[in-house]
């Protein structure tokens, strides 16, 4: 079983481009993370350094204590799942799978079976011939049966249909009950996947924005809904994410937290507090470093 990752001071650069930028983490082990960031913010330079897949250029990386740099220990514990879906197209699905098993002592043959058949995605046809979603299930596929003990899904259920992303995502946390290992989903539909999140970790321009537990990301951000007047004055020198008004009705999203005495004065103004989704406060941080 893999133990703690170690990022210190990483950096992945492309030519001029600076993909990852002095970074450090620490990820213990046992835990699904979401690895959340916009467009270009490093998210796949990051997953491709923790698979071995390329060194650093400066900085270190420990998976257990060691380097994973062609370490073929900690290689065989790590599974990583591109949205490009690293298979040749010629093959069949049935064989991508049984190549995969032969790769990992870990692989359930079974179980990648039984979740074909959940899919629906037949074992005898050819990967050239996959829609875009169906790539996507053999991809999750490889992920979930693989049981590595450190997972990396990078946009996994890109191309599914929702229907097929809701199997995924209830196949990822039975299966992850079932067989605990390190989980590390990168995506960009948050909102989607946040349930499954016990620790977030937002980059933006290749730095670290964040690293939270979900349950105390999710407590930075307050929903306040009543008569527009009373939000109005509620909401007057408080930083406010989002608002949407219906008749003389207002609700206003804030950034931060309430204490007693806020929460005590929104309910003599008879205001209703909620909680803000990690989407919104995601959209928020990220939006505030550019």
């Amino acid at each position: 079983m893999i133990t703690d990752i170690v990022l210190r001071d990483l950096t992945v650069r492309y030519g001029p481009t600076v993909a990852v930028d002095g970074l450090s983490l620490d990820l213990a082990p046992g835990k699904i993370y979401g690895l959340l960031g916009r467009n270009g913010s490093g998210k796949t330079s990051l997953l491709s350094v923790l698979a071995s897949y390329r060194r650093p250029s400066s900085g270190t990386v420990t998976v257990g204590g060691v380097n994973p740099f062609e370490n073929r220990q900690v290689m065989r514990q790590t599974c990583f799942v591109r949205d490009t879906l690293d298979v040749a197209d010629s093959d069949r699905v049935g064989a991508v799978l049984s190549f995969a098993a032969d790769l990992r002592p870990t692989f359930d043959r079974e179980y990648a079976a039984r979740l074909l058949d959940t899919f629906g995605l037949p074992a005898g046809q050819r990967v050239t011939t996959l829609s875009r979603g169906q790539r996507s299930i053999l991809g999750a596929v490889l992920g979930l049966a693989a049981r590595a003990s450190l997972t990396l899904l990078d946009e996994v259920s890109l191309g599914m249909d929702a229907a097929a992303r809701t199997t995924f995502y209830r196949e990822l946390l039975a299966d992850y009950l079932a067989y605990p290992r390190t989980v590390v989903l990168s995506t960009h539909l948050i909102e989607e996947a946040a349930e499954l999140f016990e620790q977030v970790i937002i980059i933006d321009r290749g730095r670290l924005v964040l690293h939270e537990e979900a349950d105390v990301l999710r407590g930075r951000g307050v929903t306040v809904t009543g008569p527009a007047a009373a939000v109005e004055r509620f909401v007057a020198g408080r930083t406010v994410l989002s608002e949407q008004s219906l008749g003389g009705v207002r609700a206003a999203t804030l950034y931060g937290r309430l204490d007693d005495a806020d929460a005590a004065r929104a309910d003599a103004d008879g205001l209703t507090v909620g909680p803000v989704g990690i989407q919104e406060l995601f959209v928020h941080l990220t939006g505030a470093q550019r």
